[in-house]
């Protein structure tokens, strides 16, 4: 188990969790390089021997580290530590520490978000996707809890856990049967365990913006299957039917994220966060409202994959019961498109069946006899000799490439790289297709000295797999560490030159000398005002170091001195460095013996050499009582 003050990579002090999740735990940490504080993502322990694990943990880290935007929580550095119970080698991720709450928390806060401020919330998820999916990467995990939002106002998006280069979306999104995602944020398309696209991230903010809207997700059910077929077959009810506040423009943005097929939606997050922003400025969006109405269910044309075929491709690890959904007769067309089959009798379909089949051999015999009457037109009409070689008239159409013509190269986006340590970048560019190579420094700071300053050819540019991508790296080369001095230990109490001349001849600067007064509130009393209070700092320091000088004011705060007796108001007076100077006033007005005013007042500053004047009541003597004198 790890410990509070436990040091990572020798330089990052863990203080206290701050999230757990399915493979994970969030702790608070320290770094004690750069002195901030920072968020340290931790493999969990009993998932860190695990090769599938750290393949997704290595994942995130590297799709993180080379988005630096400001709706993306960044990450600052990876490694690993050995834990010392086990001698497993547990992977971290630094990243930045985010002081505020996930959309989740604020939904399930109870207070209902209003509609202009759940379009800024998702115009800024949007702002960043639209900058990591121009540098490669598709999150495929948006959701409420991915997303943070600061006091500030900014929103954040986390966790890239699962993101993917987009050339990797050429495999299908399934891994060992299991759907990757959150089935009430899931498109149909990873429902169905095809490929995926950036269209992909965009219906699942669809999803996040109608739950902002409304308090509730598209789509509800009693397993993540349930949900997920929804997800494939069903039309989510409109927003403003749930409720009335929400406008028109709204029902089409959010309906049109939540079209079932990639290609209605909208086609890049920039054509999503524009229509939002226009809604906010009451301007018309480019959205359009699907058709309302019971009309009947249609039968799509599509590609032949096979029922069985594609029951395979639902994974079975959403709730462990996909096959609900697999033997549903849905099945995808060219554009991913779900189709919804109509029920129809057996008979119909064999019908159907036949009919295809009869056209298509009859279109195989006319064009077999097409191709039979020109070879034999050419055959009679040719001069008697050798036969030459017949020449493929009707092929030429189509031709196969020739021996001679290579196939076109491969070509990859280069990954975003920039801000990465060295060996994370290379691992990236070979991840990706590319040889690393490394490339002449670039100057760089403290900050920034050895993470990957750019590379050649740049971020997002096609380049063909397996060529090589120069990498840049900022390099920071420290000055020379100045000469140290002490600063000395008995400056208290001497004057401003003294102290200054006891600086100087310890090594340090008069010019690096300042002064500033102390807080009369709190100085010692026992300093008369320009004595030194302190300097700082202290210990052994650069002789380049600025060192200020305390001084005392002489002055301190008065206290209240009403309602004491006269001792204790003079002891009080004492310990604030002040003296009294006592009025006795004859009254009865006053409780005899005790302060009933001073001068001056409580809290008013003022310097210790000035007395306090205090008023105690003395109670009028008594009047004797007359005698009676005796009658001669």
């Amino acid at each position: 188990m790890t410990e509070r003050g436990t040091l990572l990579g020798g330089r990052y002090e863990l203080d206290q969790v701050i999230g757990r999740g399915g493979m994970a735990e969030v702790w608070r940490a320290r770094d004690t390089r750069l002195q901030r504080d920072v968020a340290v993502k931790r493999l969990r322990l009993d998932l860190a021997s695990d090769p599938t694990f750290q393949a997704r943990f290595r994942r995130e880290a590297q799709a993180s580290a080379g988005l630096n935007h400001p709706n993306i929580v960044a990450v600052y550095d990876t490694g690993e530590e050995k834990d010392p119970n086990s001698d497993v080698m547990v992977p971290f991720i630094v990243m930045e520490l985010i002081e505020g709450v996930t959309l989740r928390e604020v939904l399930r806060g109870g207070r209902k978000i209003v509609p202009e401020k759940a379009l800024e919330f998702t115009a800024g998820v949007l702002d960043a996707l639209a900058y990591s999916h121009r540098a490669g990467i598709i999150h495929r995990d948006i959701k409420p809890a991915n997303v943070m939002f600061t006091p500030p106002g900014t929103v954040k998006v986390m966790d890239f856990g699962i993101a993917r280069a987009v050339a990797d979306t050429s495999a299908t999104m399934t891994q060992t049967a299991a759907v990757i995602g959150t089935a009430q944020y899931l498109s149909p398309e990873q429902a169905r365990g095809e490929k995926v696209d950036n269209r992909s991230d965009l219906y699942a903010v669809g999803c996040l913006l109608y739950e902002l809207l409304v308090s509730e997700p598209p789509f509800k059910g009693d397993s993540p299957v349930s949900v997920a077929y929804q997800h494939v077959r069903e039309t989510p009810v409109r927003p403003s039917e749930r409720d009335p506040e929400i406008t028109s423009d709204m029902d089409a943005i959010v309906m049109k994220a939540l079209a079932k097929d990639p290609r209605d939606r909208y086609q890049d997050a920039t054509e999503f966060r524009d229509d939002i922003l226009r809604a906010l400025d009451n301007k018309p969006v480019h959205a359009g409202l699907p058709p309302v109405g019971d009309a009947p269910t249609q039968v799509i044309a599509t590609d032949p994959i096979t029922t069985t075929a594609r029951r395979a491709a639902i994974p079975a690890a959403v709730g462990g019961a996909a096959g609900a959904i697999a033997a549903s007769p849905i099945t995808a067309g060219a554009g991913n498109t779900p189709e919804v089959v109509a029920d129809e009798p057996v008979e119909e379909r064999r019908n159907r069946g036949a009919i295809i089949t009869i056209s298509v051999l009859g279109g195989l015999l006319l064009i077999g006899l097409i191709v039979a009457l020109f070879l034999l037109f050419n055959d009679n009409s040719a001069e008697p000799g050798p036969s030459p070689s017949p020449t493929p008239s009707v092929a030429s159409e189509s031709p196969s490439p020739s021996p001679s013509e290579s196939p076109s190269p491969e070509m990859e986006a280069v990954p975003s790289v920039t801000g990465m340590g060295q060996a994370l970048a290379e691992s990236t560019l070979r991840n990706a297709g590319f040889v690393p190579v490394l490339g002449g420094p670039t100057e760089g700071t403290a900050e920034n000295n050895g993470q990957v300053a750019g590379t050649d050819p740049e971020a997002g540019t096609q380049a063909e797999r397996g060529s090589e991508v120069t990498i840049s790296l900022y390099e920071y080369e420290a000055p020379a560490e100045p000469a140290t001095a002490t600063v000395p230990e008995n400056l208290r109490g001497m004057t401003e030159q003294e102290a200054r001349d006891e600086l100087v001849a310890a090594g340090f600067d008069n010019n690096n000398i300042s002064v500033t007064n102390a807080n009369p509130a709190t100085e010692p009393i026992d300093l008369a005002a320009g004595q030194v209070v302190e300097a700082t700092p202290t210990g052994e320091i650069p002789v380049t170091s600025t060192i200020t000088l305390v001084l005392a004011t002489g002055q301190s705060t008065v206290p209240g001195l009403e309602g004491m007796t006269e001792d204790k108001a003079r002891e009080t007076a004492q310990d604030a460095g002040f003296e009294v100077e006592v009025e006795t006033v004859v009254t009865d007005a006053q409780p005899a013996g005790v302060v009933f005013e001073q001068n001056p007042k409580e809290n008013t500053t003022m310097s210790r050499e000035t007395p306090i004047t205090i008023r105690i009541a003395e109670a009028p003597a008594e009047e004797p009582t007359p005698t009676e004198s005796a009658t001669p």
